[in-house]
Formats: C-alpha cells, sequence, structure tokens
C-alpha cells in the first residue's frame, strides 16, 4: 500500500429491482472507479437485498454491498462525483476504515477456585 493511500470502507446500495447481471455491472463499475482512481479493492462482502426503511416512490429496497479498499484522500471526491451519473448505484457513503485491535477474550464465568477473597457464593 502506498504511504498516501488511506483504508477506507464503502457501503454501496445498489437497484435492487435491476436484473443480476445489472447488479454485478454495477458492482464492476464500482470497482473500477476505485482502480482508476488510484486505489485497490481489498474485500467486497455482498450482503444481499433489504428493504429500505424510508422508501421512496421508486424504490422499496436495494442490494447491500460492502467494499474495504485503500485509496488516496482526493480519490473519495473524484468518486463521489462518478457515481452520481451510474443509474444503477442508488446510495454510497464513505468510511475511514479502523481495525479493531484483537482483545482478549475475558471468561465470564468465576470457578469456585478463583473467586476473589470475601466473595459470596450464589447458593
Amino acid at each position: 500500500m502506498n504511504q498516501s493511500n488511506r483504508k477506507y470502507e464503502g457501503l454501496f446500495i445498489l437497484d435492487a429491482m435491476a436484473r443480476e447481471d445489472a447488479v454485478k455491472e454495477a458492482l464492476d463499475k464500482v470497482q473500477a472507479a476505485i482502480k482508476a482512481a488510484g486505489g485497490s479493492v481489498q474485500n467486497v462482502q455482498k450482503m444481499d437485498s433489504r428493504p429500505f426503511s424510508r422508501p421512496n416512490s421508486k424504490h422499496q429496497s436495494g442490494y447491500y454491498v460492502n467494499i474495504t479498499f485503500s485509496a488516496p484522500p482526493k480519490a473519495i471526491a473524484e468518486m463521489d462525483a462518478k457515481f452520481h451519473l451510474e443509474t444503477g448505484l442508488l446510495r454510497w457513503q464513505f468510511t475511514s476504515f479502523v481495525e479493531e485491535p484483537d482483545r482478549p477474550t475475558r471468561n465470564r464465568k468465576v470457578s469456585e477456585e478463583k473467586q476473589p477473597v470475601g466473595a459470596r457464593s450464589r447458593e
């Protein structure tokens, strides 16, 4: 990854009423736009079709896709302007991608041997 590139996560809502090949074509255009802007796609997660919480007269649902990618910061504005011209793309949102550090899991149950001094049992 280039030093000037940052990691982003993009949520894209594609037209669910379109044919399956039209959805694939719109997704290919999104990935091509990311690569044309100097970015690279790391992960594509298809989340299936879901109804909108506030549907409009034209669209009742959309096909959700989450894409993790790296790109220069200036590329976000370029892609945003380009996506306004796409007919199969209903909505999109970019956020900075922050990786969660691995956190150790804690055992919620405390065994009888490991109870703190002065703790009562639940009998």
